[in-house]
C-alpha cells in the first residue's frame, strides 16, 4: 500500500515541518472506492481542491483521486467515465508522509514520484493531506519572517 518517504537526519533548527501546514487545514475531504468518479469530481470542484484521498469503510487509506486521473480516462477515451467507479481509476500505489517530515522532505518526495499531493500519516492513521502548494505557501510566510527580522537587525545597527 503506501510507502513513507525516508526523513532527513540533517534537520536544522529552523526547519519546517509538515505539522506546520496541517495546522491550517481544515476536515480531510475523501471519498469512496465505490463512489463514481462524478461524485469525485463533484467533491474535487465544490471543495477547491485537485486530489483526496479514498478511504474504505474502516477508515483506511487505499487511494488517492485527483483531476489526474479524470483527464487520464478522458485522455484514453475511456466510455462514460461519469458513472465509472472512484477504484477504477484511483491510483492505488500512495505515496505518503509522516506528520514530523520536513517540509524540504515532503517536497523532495513530491518531485520524485511526479506528484501534487500527498498524504500525511501518524502511524497508520490518515491526519491530512499536503500539497505542492501548501508547503510553498509555508515557506513563503517563513521567508517573509526571515526577510522582517534581517531588516529589523539592519535597522537596529543603523543606530
Amino acid at each position: 500500500m503506501g510507502r513513507q518517504g525516508p526523513r532527513s537526519g540533517n534537520l536544522r533548527e529552523d526547519d519546517m515541518f509538515v505539522r506546520d501546514i496541517l495546522g491550517d487545514q481544515r476536515a480531510i475531504i475523501s471519498c469512496r472506492p465505490e463512489d463514481t468518479v462524478q461524485t469525485g469530481a463533484m467533491l474535487l470542484h465544490s471543495n477547491y481542491i485537485g486530489a483526496m484521498p479514498v478511504l474504505d469503510a474502516e477508515g483506511k487509506l487505499v487511494g488517492i483521486f485527483g483531476e489526474r486521473d479524470i483527464v487520464r480516462a478522458f485522455a484514453s477515451r475511456m466510455p462514460k467515465v461519469a458513472e465509472m467507479r472512484i477504484s477504477e481509476l484511483m491510483s492505488k500505489n500512495v505515496i505518503t508522509c509522516s506528520v514530523d517530515a520536513s517540509v524540504y522532505d515532503a517536497m523532495a518526495l513530491m518531485k520524485k514520484h511526479r506528484i501534487r499531493h500527498l498524504p500525511v500519516m501518524d502511524g497508520q492513521k490518515l491526519i491530512g493531506v499536503v500539497s505542492i502548494r501548501d508547503a510553498l505557501e509555508l515557506m513563503r510566510r517563513d521567508a517573509d519572517l526571515k526577510a522582517a527580522v534581517m531588516r529589523d537587525i539592519a535597522i537596529a545597527r543603523a543606530h
